[in-house]
């Protein structure tokens, strides 16, 4: 019985792993294919370099700032007190609630020539538009700065963990050694942090390659872009995929440099008093740049862009909000909770699999599983219609040939396709809930229950899923709003006249419909608030 569950098991996570799989193994078979040589001609001459130019710069810009910004922020929260620091430490992981793209279109009309910032200096200072010069948020400085100050939150919460595990009893050490606060930072907390302060950067960075409506929105080519532009617009899947690929090059270099960055240093925490001391109260100018310090990018990433759009949303707002906005509501829900469920159910399994197999080769493939999250929306999308469509058309061939009648395309027709992509996108961020939850089950419990002649699927049901339900819950709605804010695979794979809250807003932002495009980004903001609050809370009470 053990044996055959256990095959079972093992048989099933490595089908899914192959499933997962062939969407990035599907993009890299089309490397070295031929293609249309005019296509590529046409890159190369015109296009290219700058997807490589602004991909590199995007980057580069993105990683510093979003180190700076989240270091600095977890180091004032965790290791200092001053006014509001309390609140700083949730309120500043708020910013992840609010898609980058949805950042751009706020800021554009509170920017832009016509909004109200530019407006109230005019009227103001009596100022003309020649009097004055004020920076393009279109541009790619400003996809720069949505990009920081919406993934700055990664490295916060990694940077802070980090410094709040780590040995209070070391800086007393550097102090009694006459190091200062300053020196002890950059000499002693900074280097025991560096594996999650990269950890951190490295999702940033993976996230903001994954982009597509911010760059798209703002003018900015990359390599996301480009990938759209050759699928739909040259009508060359070969090229996209060939794109596609190149884009995936560029996440593996991340996640090689993460990894190389924690394998070669050890950090060890070789003493229990783990929780750091507060240091001493900060007080006048220090505590006024302490409190600027977390409040800017505070308000830049949530606390302005939510409380615009709650404006536009009031006071102008989509005209067809009634049923029409009902109705895609509805659309992203479906998606969401379905995907959601799946993911669930297939991440319980797997990591129950891995559980109770406890060899190399389920934990291997759970990690293959993972990988899914690691590649872009639109890299997995190209992925999956090609080998998705050419299995609807021959399907559709034998049900003609069996029936006499063409069903159309059954896959890509529908939603199956579209929740498919979702599940190789997403499947790990429950995976990784699920198991390491599920690692804290003391394994007495599963003897205890085999002793009382319980089965594998007994114990599961029985024990394990009642000690989960709490995690099982937070994992599904992870899930549900990371597909709530998905653009790119749903812009590409959803079916003729299936929109969904997150392409309602792009295609009205494209428009220039901005205040119309306010009801449903404040819809998808709204949604991403739920699993931030329970983590906000976590937060707050590891102190």
């Amino acid at each position: 019985m053990k044996l055959s569950s256990f095959n079972s098991l093992l048989v099933f996570s490595a089908a899914l792993a192959a499933l997962i799989g062939l969407p990035v193994m599907s993009v890299l078979t089309n490397v070295f294919s031929g293609g249309t040589g005019a296509t590529w001609q046409h890159l190369l001459a015109t296009v290219l370099p700058e997807y490589v130019g602004n991909t590199l710069w995007l980057c580069l810009g993105v990683g510093l700032g979003v180190i700076v910004v989240g270091v600095t922020t977890a180091w004032l929260t965790t290791m200092h007190d001053f006014p509001g620091r309390r609140i700083f430490q949730w309120a500043l992981v708020l910013p992840l609630a609010v898609p980058a793209y949805v950042l751009a279109y706020v800021y554009t009309d509170f920017l832009q020539f016509a909004g109200p910032l530019q407006s109230g200096l005019r009227e103001t200072f009596g100022w003309s538009r020649a009097d004055y010069w004020f920076p393009d948020v279109r541009s790619l400085g400003g996809a720069v700065i949505m990009f920081i100050f919406v993934f700055y939150p990664y490295v916060y919460l990694l940077a802070r963990t980090a410094f709040i595990e780590r040995a209070s009893g070391m800086l007393e050490a550097a102090r009694t050694l006459g190091i200062g606060p300053w020196r002890s930072f950059f000499r002693v907390s900074l280097p025991l942090a560096r594996p999650a302060v990269v950890a951190g950067a490295a999702l940033a960075l993976m996230e903001t390659l994954a982009d597509y409506g911010t760059v798209s929105y703002f003018g900015v080519q990359t390599f996301t872009t480009g990938i759209y532009r050759a699928w739909f617009s040259l009508g060359d899947r070969i090229a996209a995929a060939q794109l596609a690929a190149s884009l995936l090059g560029f996440v593996i270099v991340l996640l090689l440099i993460e990894q190389l960055s924690r394998g070669r240093a050890k950090f060890h925490n070789t003493t229990g008093r783990n929780r750091p001391q507060i240091g001493h109260m900060l007080k006048g100018g220090a505590a006024a740049l302490a409190v600027a310090a977390c409040a800017i990018p505070l308000c830049i990433g949530f606390v302005l862009p939510a409380g615009l759009l709650l404006r536009l949303a009031l006071s102008e707002g989509d005209s067809r909000f009634g049923e029409h906005f009902l109705a895609l509501a509805g659309n992203s829900f479906v998606l969401a909770g379905l995907t959601a469920l799946i993911a669930v159910a297939l991440a319980v399994l797997l990591a129950y699999g891995a559980r109770v197999s406890k060899g190399p080769v389920a934990s291997s493939l759970n990690r293959l599983v993972s990988l899914g999250y690691a590649v872009p929306g639109s890299v997995i999308a190209v992925g999956v219609l090609i080998p998705v469509t050419r299995l609807d058309n021959w399907l559709a061939a034998q049900w003609e040939a069996a029936f006499g009648s063409n069903p159309g395309l059954l896959l890509t027709g529908g939603i199956a396709a579209l929740i498919y992509a979702y599940l190789v996108r997403f499947l790990a961020v429950a995976l990784q809930s699920v198991t390491s939850s599920l690692a804290r089950v003391t394994p007495s419990m599963d003897e205890v229950a085999r002793s009382l002649g319980a089965s594998q699927g007994e114990t599961l049901s029985r024990v394990h899923l009642p000690i989960l339900r709490g995690s099982l819950f937070t994992a599904g709605l992870l899930v549900f709003v990371d597909v709530m804010k998905e653009l790119p695979a749903t812009l590409v794979m959803r079916p003729f006249n299936f929109d969904t809250l997150a392409t309602q807003a792009y295609t009205l932002a494209s428009d220039e419909r901005l205040a119309e495009a306010s009801t449903a980004s404040l819809a998808i903001v709204a949604v991403g608030l739920l699993p931030l609050i329970l983590l906000s809370r976590q937060i707050a009470q590891r102190r």
